[in-house]
């Protein structure tokens, strides 16, 4: 650890005042590292661990927050059950209560789950509306920059038309309408709360882009381009929307970093429904670094079965910090940044000289 003391002690030396407070309506001057994965923290945790999580390079981390009634922000929040916002005044506390000082990048992380909602069921749609609500709020009134939105359909299927319950009824171009309606409506309760929240979104329109010949009617996340449609048409001048692009876990190569900005800035305006809309879509990279370890295992010694070596991953960190708008996120699943479990140092190492050397200090 005596490499990380030595650079952040360089950092602070280097710093005239102290980091912005997280949840501000001014951007982010430079460019920022997150973490998130396996280790993702609760509130409590970091209230009582802040001193040793802001032992490592990064500006923030994404997090979770539990309701005194055992509802969850992330996992509970697309459901039919209403929240109070009273239910999240401990993980509110815990917040105003932590003294950040490096991770002032928070974000809250919201799901798509359970997400067995049925899209033209009002009521059952103001319920997901107040939750997502009672969400912006905990993450304003708790100092967080705002959400990570993790679209991905663990549980039900509401972006895959052929899930859906009027499927046989409705035609496509119904569904369509209505998701985009429900876009709107998600951004206006949302920025309601927050209006200078930051959503990070580890997908974005690629994912909805059918196979040539067909139709997004045939694809899994088809759904997904009308919420984001309704969700660009409806959004707020100081809101910020981040496509965190997901895809790029593997890249190790900056050309790919390349190719896939572009096809967030360029190609995505295109498959959008408001693309005068789309021009504040900023681009962002995640990178796992225990990638694949199913297959190739997470090897703690021999660096060289792992499918990034500390070298590797600090070239991939570097560039993805290069390339990005502003965010990059680090995903783990068997190595636990907070705990010290399965981390070799020179993983570490490796992340704090990409840090130290991207655009902008820390």
């Amino acid at each position: 650890m005596r490499l990380i003391f030595a650079l952040l002690s360089i950092a602070i030396a280097a710093q005239t005042t102290a980091a912005e407070p997280a949840g501000k309506a001014d951007p982010p001057a430079a460019k920022k590292l997150i973490e998130w994965g396996w280790d993702e923290p609760g509130t409590r945790f970091m209230r009582e661990n802040v001193e040793k999580m802001e032992r490592f390079p990064f500006d923030g981390v994404v997090f979770h927050a539990e309701g005194s009634r055992g509802g969850s922000l992330a996992w509970d929040i697309w459901g039919q059950r209403k929240f109070e916002l009273a239910e999240f005044q401990p993980a509110i506390d815990d917040l105003r209560a932590t003294r950040f000082r490096w991770l002032t990048e928070l974000f809250l992380r919201v799901n798509v789950t359970p997400g067995a909602v049925d899209w033209f069921d009002d009521a059952a749609w103001a319920v997901v509306l107040n939750n997502f609500g009672v969400a912006a709020q905990v993450a304003r009134d708790g100092g967080a920059r705002g959400f990570m939105f993790d679209v991905e359909q663990y549980n039900s299927q509401p972006f895959d038309y052929r899930k859906q319950k009027h499927q046989a009824a409705k035609p496509f171009a119904d569904y369509r309408l209505k998701v985009r309606q429900r876009g709107r409506e998600w951004i206006g309760e949302v920025a309601g709360r927050y209006p200078q929240i930051t959503v990070l979104l580890p997908f974005g329109y690629s994912i909805t882009q059918p196979r040539p010949g067909a139709d997004r009617s045939t694809v899994g996340y088809g759904l997904l381009a009308d919420f984001l449609d309704g969700m660009l048409e409806a959004c707020p001048e100081k809101v910020r929307i981040v496509d965190a692009w997901e895809s790029s876990y593997p890249y190790k190569k900056a050309e790919q970093f390349a190719r896939a900005y572009e096809t967030i800035k360029v190609k995505s305006a295109a498959w959008s429904a408001v693309p005068e809309k789309y021009g504040r879509v900023e681009a962002g990279f995640g990178l796992w670094m225990d990638h694949d370890w199913r297959q190739k295992g997470w090897n703690t010694s021999d660096f060289s079965k792992n499918h990034f070596t500390p070298a590797e991953f600090e070239q991939a960190v570097r560039a993805a910090l290069e390339r990005s708008d502003c965010y990059v996120w680090i995903y783990t699943e068997q190595p636990r940044w907070w705990t010290g479990e399965r981390l070799p140092q020179a993983y570490v190492d490796a992340l704090a000289r990409a840090r130290q050397l991207a655009p902008g200090p820390r």
